[in-house]
Parts: C-alpha cells; structure tokens; sequence
C-alpha cells in the first residue's frame, strides 16, 4: 500500500513577515489586536494547523509588512511562544521567537480606574512581575494584572 501525502499550497511570500505558532484560539485576537483587516496588504491566515510542538495552531502571513517592535510586544502578551519569520526574496533572513519585554509602554491600559494613567493624557507604563502565569504591575498605581485581565491599548 502506497501512502500518497497530500498538501494544500499558500503561496510564498516574496517579502514580508510570517506570525507563526500562534495558539488557535489566540489567532484572531492577534488579527485584532493587530488591525490586520485594515492594511491593504495581502494577508493569508491559517487555523487549527497541525503543529508538532503546541499541538493546533494559528498561523498569519503578511506581504510587504515589517512588524514593529510594540506591534511585536502586543503578539507577545497574547501569544508569548509564537514565533516571526522575516522573509526577503523568497527567503527567511531572520527567525526568532518573540519575548516578552520587561517594561510594557503604551501597549496595557491600566483596569483601576483611579490610576492617574486613566485619567490623565500619560503613557502606561508596565512592569512584567511574573511570566508563568503573566502578571504586569502598573508604575502608578501598583495594580498587578494577570493575562485573563490585560486589556490591550488602541
């Protein structure tokens, strides 16, 4: 018996970025976050992808984007193992898995309402207390945060 392997074909990218790892059910909150729907770039998304290392993932491909370093901190608050490809002519010329900051600005909004963040025109300011599980403290207030609570800056 023959086992015949079969694929389905996404086009390579000639330039652009490949989020890639994302846990399934983080994938459109990373289109989200990121305000993907709103670029008139091309974009390819992949769900519930059989993936060796998590088990099903999420997968996206942006041609002609650089993701920016906040745009990457925000993709590590929801998806802190995923992993970004930069590909230039058709070939990956950098790889590297995402990390966590130590200090957050401007990405969280603080949840306590009296923080001096919230109601005056000032940058948040996070500290990362802990990352398993993922705990941020404000600068101002002192209010820890955990993952299931982080709301993400507009």
């Amino acid at each position: 018996m023959t086992t015949t392997k079969k694929e389905l074909a996404v086009a390579a990218l000639e330039n652009g970025t490949v989020i890639d790892r994302i846990p399934s059910e983080q994938l459109f909150k990373v289109v989200s976050m990121l305000k993907l729907d709103t670029i008139p770039n091309s974009i390819t998304i992949g769900n519930n992808l059989n993936s060796g290392k998590i088990g099903r993932k999420g997968i996206i491909k942006v041609a002609d984007y650089f993701f920016r370093d906040e745009e990457i901190n925000k993709i590590a608050l929801i998806a802190p193992d995923a992993t970004i490809n930069v590909i230039r002519d058709y070939k990956v010329v950098q790889k590297y898995h995402i990390t966590l900051h130590d200090t957050l600005r401007g990405i969280i909004r603080c949840n306590n309402p009296k923080c001096i963040s919230n109601n005056e025109p000032m940058e948040t300011v996070f500290h990362v207390t802990n990352r398993q599980p993922l705990e941020v403290t404000c600068r101002y207030c002192n209010r820890t945060i955990t993952a299931n609570k982080i709301e993400i800056s507009q």
